[in-house]
């Protein structure tokens, strides 16, 4: 079965405007959180060079977060486990701990749905906003930006 999520960006990295940017991934519900995060990578053409996890809460700063480290718990864990313990809280997909790439992982309200014969999975639905760029071209940047101290 697939399930629809809406990743949204909140912010993080050099993504100093907030430009709002969500997509909507179709997903198998017992795919694993290393699945999600490979999904999530691919729709936002990140590099996947960095550190993530997955977290339940309810806000992302919560000191009471359910987290999901890069640990065997990312590999074994399935989409539908961590959304079942979300109940009554958010989801977050956290990427890269300098820059903070931080996304909310909201479930559809549709129900699980088969696959369709000959489509590939997972798979970006749509998309909205301007997508966030991971390494922006530092050539646009003037020498006034860059502190030489």
């Amino acid at each position: 079965m697939l399930t629809p999520l809406t990743i949204r960006l909140l912010g993080g990295g050099y993504n100093q405007s907030l430009s709002p940017w969500e997509c909507v991934l179709e997903i198998a519900t017992d795919a694993t959180l290393a699945e999600l995060h490979d999904a999530i990578q691919q729709a936002t053409g990140f590099e996947n060079d960095h550190l993530y996890m997955f977290m339940i809460a309810r806000t992302p700063n919560s000191r009471r977060a359910r987290q999901f480290d890069c640990d065997e718990e990312i590999y074994t864990t399935t989409i539908a486990e961590m959304l079942a313990q979300a109940k009554g809280l958010k989801a977050f997909y956290l990427f890269d701990f300098g820059d903070s790439w931080l996304f909310q992982v909201v479930p559809s309200r549709k129900k699980p749905h088969p696959p369709v014969a000959g489509v590939s999975y997972p798979r970006l639905v749509s998309e909205s906003g301007k997508k966030p760029i991971q390494y922006p071209d530092w050539d646009q940047w003037d020498d006034e930006d860059i502190d030489d101290a």
